[in-house]
């Protein structure tokens, strides 16, 4: 018994080591990330949830503590497959300036450290834990960016449609609901992401501690989506009305921040009905719960076999040699950015070709949400007072946290409605072989159509995709050190009685005038006629 007892305080103590060893490197590598995740991202109001889930990832993991003490830790070699991946993540985030990718790659590193040292059936007993240990990262801007513009539109319309019942005449432009008497703003914190995200966590939740049919737990999680939306224009909606009927004062201040508490609340009672009426169709036998291998009979203690807690065991010696040569390169390399010299693009010509412009200016706020380095706008037009709206953001780093807007997550939310978008091929004549790929969109507001051009300009690339604007700003830190880039927007509206084949031949002619000037501005390959 002495000798048993010597053993396992052994073992513990060798485990314990090899965890806080790999522990140390972990934080060495992904200290910045971590600081800018909790202090940041976890600042902003829509992930303040964030804070609870490391509680709940250690409640979930410690109520399994007895289960997990009577399986033996099976030391794997597969573990190295996601530690791996994980590791090349790291490069693909930190070189690229993605945050997103960092959080995966860190939630990646840690399931294969766990899976390298303890084995595969542990995994099993703690994968919700780590499954839910996902909520902790927020999306990356430009996804996060797009649903908020869907739902603020969608919650606008149900807000919309729920005022209207109530006999009061309303009118939604884009994200905006006008009564007349005042104008409410469907804002990115009205969208009911901020309330999605946590109550589909939730939904995991209940669903995890509900004891019942596979089907019936997963109709719990996939109901949290429709009830978060209609919830929230339900609550847009009664905004609207007591604005109109009571105090306009209502849509902000003290209403507004309990008015999302209370939905909350309400859709966590519904889901809880949802569960009582699912328990009464068809009840059945108390099923495993999700994730999670059979138990263990409780009079069933197995021991391991050998000391898998070695120091000099060849798995933890490799995993710790990928760590420690991790964080000596992203460390001890340097791979800081060549910052190109510019033009201020405050000085761009206002002379093209036949074109004559005025620059116009943003507000603040604005600058403030795109984070941009430099930017003009400028207001074209031709010798038959046709128009054309141009407009270049320039960022000279896209590392970790500043990257370029798509405009098809801001047009939608000023109420412009997309007929058709789609790719299409523009002559430019001595220029990037002859022709360039660029977004093309047609939409109409209030009657009004327009066709929008537009395109991400990256060290000589023209690129169409944020996907691929990633992975080159990825290839080019590590090949030229550099993740500077612009976006290229030009607009021209849709005149009365022209087609829209007009209004393309204007725009592709205009882009064929302007191709020169964004050359000497915007930094990029020598392009050579």
């Amino acid at each position: 018994m002495k000798n048993n007892a010597t053993l396992k305080a052994t073992l513990s103590s060798a485990g314990m080591i090899k965890a806080a060893l790999s522990g140390l490197l972990v934080l060495g590598i992904y200290y910045s990330t971590l600081t800018w995740l909790v202090t940041f991202d976890w600042e902003k109001p829509d992930f303040t949830y964030c804070y609870i889930v490391p509680l709940l990832i250690f409640y979930l993991i410690w109520e399994k503590r007895v289960k997990l003490a009577r399986l033996p830790s099976v030391p794997s070699w597969k573990g190295l497959i996601p530690l791996i991946a994980g590791l090349t993540l790291f490069w693909l985030g930190e070189l690229g300036g993605e945050y997103f990718t960092l959080y995966i790659s860190l939630w990646l590193v840690s399931i294969g450290l766990c899976w390298t040292y303890l084995g595969w059936k542990k995994i099993k007993v703690m994968a919700f834990a780590l499954f839910l240990a996902l909520s902790m990262f927020p999306l990356p801007d430009f996804l996060y960016g797009k649903i908020s513009v869907k739902l603020k539109l969608i919650s606008s319309q149900l807000g919309v449609a729920m005022i209207r019942l109530f006999g009061i005449p309303a009118f939604r432009d884009g994200n905006v609901i006008d009564l007349g008497s005042i104008q409410l703003q469907v804002v990115d914190a009205c969208s009911g992401l901020r309330y999605l995200i946590p109550l589909i966590m939730l939904g995991f939740l209940l669903a995890y501690f509900y004891k019942d049919s596979l089907w019936k737990r997963a109709m719990v999680v996939f109901s949290t989506v429709p009830l978060a939306i209609v919830v929230n224009g339900i609550r847009i909606g009664m905004t609207g009305i007591l604005c109109e009927t009571w105090n306009p004062k209502l849509a902000e201040g003290f209403f507004h921040d309990f008015s999302g508490w209370f939905i909350f609340m309400l859709s966590l009672g519904i889901l809880l009905i949802e569960i009582k009426i699912l328990a009464r169709i068809k009840p059945e036998r108390k099923t495993q719960e999700l994730f999670e291998p059979p138990s263990t009979p409780s009079g069933e203690l197995t021991r391991p076999q050998e000391d898998h807690s070695s120091y000099v065991q060849p798995l933890f010696i490799v995993s710790l040699i990928l760590l420690g040569a991790t964080l000596v390169a992203s460390q001890g390399i340097n791979f800081r950015e060549k910052i190109p010299v510019t033009k201020p693009l405050a000085q761009f010509p206002l002379q093209v070709g036949e074109w004559t412009g005025v620059h116009q200016t943003m507000d603040q706020d604005a600058l403030d949400t795109l984070e941009l380095s430099d930017y003009v706008v400028t207001d074209y037009h031709n010798p038959e007072g046709k128009n054309v709206h141009f407009y270049i953001a320039y960022y000279e780093s896209q590392r970790k946290g500043e990257s370029i807007h798509s405009p098809e997550t801001c047009l939608p939310g000023n109420g412009w409605m997309f007929e058709e978008s789609k790719p299409v091929t523009v002559a430019t004549p001595g220029y990037y072989g002859g022709s360039i790929k660029v977004n093309r969109s047609l939409m109409h507001k209030l009657g009004y159509r327009q066709i929008s051009y537009y395109w991400f300009l990256q060290r000589g690339r023209i690129l169409t995709d944020a996907y691929r604007l990633k992975l080159y700003t990825f290839w080019d830190a590590l090949t030229m050190h550099r993740t500077d880039g612009a976006l290229v927007r030009i607009i021209t509206p849709l005149y009365e009685s022209e087609e829209a084949g007009d209004a393309d031949a204007r725009m592709q002619q205009f882009i064929q005038n302007i191709l020169p000037a964004i050359a000497e501005y915007i930094p990029g390959k020598e392009i050579k006629k």
